[in-house]
């Protein structure tokens, strides 16, 4: 019988065995120890190299193709498939799409390796990991709120690179709001953050990094615990605490949410033919997150909601909470300058305004500007140049001669 497979490592030791055995240099006790066998198994295997040679220890199957085997036509079918519209794509994405949008089931494992096959998929090689601790999550749903934002090329070669802001809750998994923005800045945290509490409530924690728009990271911060930035002060209003990674695998559970959307949100956006943030917004918060949280969230360990309910009197005051604060004295002539913008504050104003007075500036996610001093807004109306000062006694408005 001729070989016509090559045999394998352990092929080669039987054979080897076999062949002490069949010149009687051991004995079938002593080479079923030496394979791990029965004296029974030993025998069948000594009966065949006897009549067949080295070839008696190839299985029959080898080379033949499985019962269980894809039909080659609807391999054909597959490959196609896969490099019309999945050459990017992950073997478990793929087969997830092959099965949703085609009809077509098939375990992961077998796409991957026609993928592989094709040359659409490289398996990854182990790396060396630096040893962290794993940090048990939390019992309770609002219990921490995981949040990051991550620019990318969201629409790939469609549009240019965007910001997508994130929320993932720590006990369940689960992607509680994500938006499409310009970038991480404090005006799209504030909106994100307004949608956010009125639909779910309060968290208890908010897990964040320390990017500018949610620390002080100068060194003037670092000597001044005191000074806040716009978000810390507007959590700490709300009762909300902010917690602060110190490395982004501290905060894991986005980083990795962000590491498979950048796979899987990136090609559905391209495959529902998205190409701009507002679509995608309506995409994200309808489709994809409701299904993406059904597929990959997990019940926490405790049923109990630790969101806690917006108050009347806090949802009154939530547009000046999460809006900019700024100081500013008023002057002598009881007028402000903002972003070169000079205001006149009128004679009429609910609270007594007297000179050198610091006032609040509140610049509000709508674009508005306010003034605010002990809870109450100001009168004020825009002028276009402020009043000039001729002599230490008399002011000079323009338009008008002195008199």
């Amino acid at each position: 019988m001729p070989l016509t497979h090559p045999l394998s490592n352990k092929e080669l030791r039987e054979f080897g065995i076999i062949s002490k055995l069949l010149r009687q240099e051991i004995n079938g006790t002593m080479a079923g120890d030496l394979l791990g066998m029965s004296v029974r198994q030993v025998r069948r295997l000594k009966k065949k190299v006897y009549q067949y040679g080295a070839a008696g220890l190839v299985h029959g199957s080898r080379g033949k193709k499985g019962n269980h085997g894809i039909a080659d036509r609807e391999r054909q079918i597959i490959v196609a498939l896969l490099h019309k519209h999945y050459y990017d794509f992950g073997p478990t994405f793929a087969s997830e799409k092959l099965r949703e949008c085609h009809g077509i089931d098939h375990d992961p494992k077998t796409i991957r390796r026609i993928m592989i096959t094709e040359h659409l998929w490289q398996p990854r090689r182990a790396k060396k990991e630096v040893h962290r601790s794993w940090r048990l999550r939390r019992a309770h749903r609002g219990e921490l709120i995981q949040y990051d934002g991550s620019y990318e090329y969201w629409f790939e070669e469609r549009a240019n690179k965007c910001c997508l802001l994130l929320s993932v809750d720590d006990a369940t998994g689960d992607i509680m709001r994500a938006e499409f923005t310009e970038h991480e800045g404090v005006f799209p945290t504030f909106i994100f953050w307004l949608n956010y509490l009125k639909k779910y409530g309060k968290p208890v924690s908010i897990y964040v990094d320390k990017f500018s728009t949610y620390k002080m990271t100068q060194e003037l911060a670092r000597d001044n615990h005191d000074l806040k930035t716009q978000f810390q002060r507007a959590c700490e209003t709300l009762h909300i605490e902010l917690i602060f990674a110190h490395s982004p695998q501290a905060k894991g559970r986005v980083e990795n949410k962000f590491h498979t959307l950048q796979d899987r949100l990136i090609k559905e956006l391209r495959l529902a033919g998205i190409s701009d943030k507002a679509s995608a917004n309506i995409f994200l918060n309808a489709i994809f997150i409701p299904k993406y949280n059904v597929q990959f969230g997990f019940s926490p360990r405790s049923n109990n909601d630790l969101h806690c309910p917006v108050t009347p009197p806090e949802e009154k005051q939530l547009v000046r909470i999460f809006s900019r604060h700024t100081e500013r004295t008023v002057q002598n002539d009881f007028t402000i300058s903002f972003n070169t913008t000079w205001y006149q504050l009128i004679k009429e104003q609910p609270v007594t305004v007297c000179k050198r007075d610091v006032i609040t500036i509140e610049e509000h996610v709508d674009g508005t500007v306010h003034f605010s001093l002990r809870g109450k807004y100001l009168n004020a109306i825009p002028i276009n140049k402020r009043p000039r000062k001729t002599n230490p006694r008399q002011w000079v408005i323009p338009g008008k001669r002195p008199g």
